[in-house]
């Protein structure tokens, strides 16, 4: 066998399952077809991680719950970026008040503390900010945000340490049972192991059948469209909680604050929404907003508590995780570390004793006082060196995400890993300091550096009339 498993998907699943089973005496690789990890994770480095209170779905709050406190434990021990806030549920809408109820009853089943029902008085002394009118909350002190491509980075780089093979850009095509284990085909080559973790596809192996990829068809039934709006840090009396205002059974808005400053506003309607019906939107929970407070607006699409975990096969050798659950990075973490027990369970192994799980130091130049900042440039003078002007990045942080175990190659990995061009100016300044530093570190041309796939080049040509581009 060339591994004993592999790991199908370098999303924030594939990552965490890398994590948990590279604490094992096994031969693991994670084959992502992409150039870079976490793909599945949104560009704007800010998510909620849930407590099990507002899901109807009793599997995934106990699985949220779980994965609530293995992420608090992860950001502090790797030093991932980490806020617990809480997170008010509001509405003024008897309707809805109902079901504001019905979660706090579920909470109270689940022995889920910190949780309470609030009328609107309460809620607004919760968070002065708040300037609407509420009727009834559900509060959680135990909701929180955090960077969750940083986490994801993070389970990747210890994981790497400690010996899980990441290959990247090959795509998985054919999944076929061989004796004792499973021959994998992708665009590049054929594996055997002994065990799949599969992360990529709706059904990809039942009941030992060998199915191609291209003849899988997702259902998108019942998904849930969701549209975002950044907001610029200027708006007066940002809100310092999740809140979520519901307007009915299948509309609420959320204002998410940003870890890098300003905050998210994050619409879930049936039908699709306009820049000027979400802006009437936004105003039902941040009143004063209009499209002058806006930085960048994109959408996302998931299934309220669509999350398969089929392990009916693991005896023989396949697990399937899949789904596009709204809660995915809070269910990460306790998914991985359940389906990882198992297989090692299965496999009969036993976990390393030298097993090294902590992660390489980074040095974020705009979190330091000038005293460290002095001390750092001291050592590496390039940490003095501003690239990315609106975020602080340095040339130091930019070199050091490219060399770090599972470095960027792309424009967009380092705008994920570093937060460079991420700024109000959209990279109008850095772009172009960061594809030279890119091609210098890579030895490369800067015509050959991608925005995030090979057939995303950034410069198609160079001026001859210019010693540089």
């Amino acid at each position: 066998m060339d591994y004993d498993v592999l790991i199908l998907g370098g999303g924030i699943i594939g990552c965490s399952v890398a994590y948990e089973m590279s604490k094992y005496n096994l031969n693991i690789a994670l084959i992502e077809k992409d150039y870079d990890i976490a793909d599945d994770i949104s560009f704007v480095n800010t998510s909620v991680v849930y407590d099990g209170s507002e899901t109807s779905d009793p599997v995934m709050a106990s699985l949220e719950n779980i994965g609530s406190r293995l992420i608090e434990k992860a950001c502090s021990k790797f030093k991932v970026p980490y806020k617990k806030i809480g997170a008010l549920r509001v509405t003024d809408s008897e309707i809805a008040i109902k079901g504001i109820e019905q979660m706090y009853e579920r909470a109270k089943n689940r022995k889920i503390s910190n949780v309470e029902l609030v009328d609107g008085k309460e809620a607004l002394e919760i968070d002065n900010n708040l300037k609407i009118a509420v009727k009834k909350a559900l509060y959680s002190e135990n909701v929180a945000i955090i960077a969750p491509y940083d986490l994801a980075i993070a389970y990747a780089e210890v994981a790497a340490e400690n010996g899980v093979n990441f290959r990247f850009e090959e795509e998985v095509i054919e999944i076929s049972n061989i004796n004792k284990g499973f021959k994998v085909t992708t665009n590049k080559n054929k594996f055997t192991c002994r065990v799949v973790v599969d992360t990529i596809a709706n059904e990809m192996y039942v009941d030992g059948k060998s199915i191609k990829k291209n003849d899988i068809i997702d259902d998108k039934e019942d998904s849930k469209n969701m549209s975002y709006y950044l907001i610029d840090d200027n708006m007066d009396n940002p809100l310092d909680k999740v809140v979520i205002k519901v307007l009915d059974e299948k509309t609420f808005v959320i204002n998410i604050p940003n870890l890098s400053g300003g905050s998210i506003i994050g619409i879930k309607n049936p039908r699709a929404v306009n820049i000027d019906d979400g802006i009437d939107y936004a105003n039902m929970i941040v009143p004063g907003m209009d499209k002058s407070n806006v930085n960048n607006i994109f959408s996302d699409t998931y299934k309220k508590d669509s999350m398969v975990i089929d392990d009916k096969h693991l005896s023989n050798g396949y697990i399937r995780v899949t789904g596009t659950h709204y809660g995915k990075i809070t269910l990460a973490p306790a998914i991985a570390q359940s389906i990882s027990i198992s297989i090692a369970y299965n496999l009969k192994t036993t976990e390393k004793k030298d097993f090294i799980d902590k992660r390489r130091e980074i040095y974020r130049f705009r979190d330091m006082n000038n005293e460290e900042r002095n001390e750092l440039i001291s050592v590496d003078k390039r940490y003095g060196n501003i690239v990315c002007v609106c975020n602080e990045i340095t040339e130091g942080e930019i070199i050091d995400s490219i060399r770090r175990p599972l470095g960027a190659r792309t424009v967009q990995g380092i705008k994920r890993r570093t937060g460079a061009a991420l700024g109000n100016c959209h990279g109008s300044y850095c772009v172009r300091k960061i594809i030279n530093i890119l091609a210098r570190e890579m030895d490369k041309r800067p015509t050959d550096i991608v925005e995030d796939s090979k057939d995303s080049k950034v410069w198609l040509n160079r001026i001859k009339e210019f010693d540089e581009v």
